[in-house]
């Protein structure tokens, strides 16, 4: 077996590792395994002879190439939530590789994907590479020109926003969960009774333009009117979160955030909700993820 060879077989067997890292780093299967195919190309022309340790390699590797990708994305102004609105649904074919990537973006979680795309491209990198892949600060530093203290503080800084803090009490946040969960258990499941169950009979769902379909009106009024909704909304793609303290609900196909529900509970019924699509309102909320 010639080096090259033998180069290709180290990488094939860290391609999965590396697809891993660079999915979580840029929210993107087909933009992810570009970033491994970069990899690849520079262990080729590489002189690796004196590298001791080609998986960690390739994993620095890929981490600086999707860091350039994240900010590329910044200097074209293209943010992470417009970059990953989707397709409408007609134009869309569900291929396999769209499959795929919706089974990977449900391994990770989609709540998490979310609020990944809500940080700055150096705070994600040093998140993902310590939180999720137990790399040292020391390894991360030089990634991102930083010491390896800087590099401890993005983490830091990525974390409190990853992992929030609720506005409200434990009992009371948990409440809204239980809420919010049987509302999208209904939901999903098209069941129309138990969606009754958890929505006072005044109910209103209010959407903006970019969060409703086309001929929907903007308010809808009283318990079956909203349950008509959202059973027809099927809610695959939702998952709760906490939005500005309280728990919300994102909706998020493979990952790319298209709309937020916001819920207003009293006692033990949702008396309002307000679905949020309009990009510069989304970009306004805090989003974090719920244990």
């Amino acid at each position: 077996m010639n080096d090259h060879d033998q180069l290709a077989e180290q990488f094939e067997a860290k391609r999965s590792h590396l697809r891993a890292v660079a999915y979580r780093m840029l929210g993107s299967l087909p933009e992810a395994e570009d970033a491994v195919q970069e990899s690849w190309l520079r262990l080729s022309r590489a002189d690796t002879s004196a590298v001791e340790n080609v998986g960690g390699w390739l994993t620095t590797v890929v981490a600086r190439v999707c860091l350039d990708m994240l900010r590329s994305r910044k200097s074209r102004r293209e943010e992470p939530l417009e970059a990953h609105v989707p397709e409408p649904a007609a134009a869309r074919a569900e291929s396999a590789d769209a499959e795929q990537e919706m089974v990977l973006a449900d391994s990770v979680g989609l709540a998490l994907l979310v609020v990944l795309e809500t940080l700055a491209p150096a705070e994600r990198l040093a998140f993902v590479l310590h939180d999720m892949f137990a790399l040292s600060f020391d390894e991360i530093a030089p990634i991102v020109d930083r010491s390896p203290a800087a590099a401890r503080q993005l983490a830091s800084r990525a974390r409190r926003r990853v992992q929030g803090a609720s506005t409200v009490s434990d009992a009371t946040l948990t409440r809204q969960r239980e809420i919010v969960d049987a509302f999208l258990a209904a939901s999903r499941g098209g069941d129309f009774d138990a969606l009754l169950a958890v929505l006072a009979p005044d109910v209103v769902l209010r959407s903006d333009a970019a969060a409703r379909r086309p001929g929907v009106p903007a308010e809808l009024r009283g318990a079956r009117e909203v349950a008509s909704r959202a059973v027809k909304g099927g809610a695959r793609a939702a998952r709760p979160v906490l939005v500005n303290g309280a728990v919300g609900v994102v909706v998020a196909p493979r990952g790319r955030l298209m709309m937020v529900l916001l819920f207003t509970i009293a006692g033990d019924k949702i008396v309002e909700i307000e679905a949020v699509g309009d990009t510069d309102r989304l970009r306004g909320l805090e989003l974090s993820v719920l244990d």
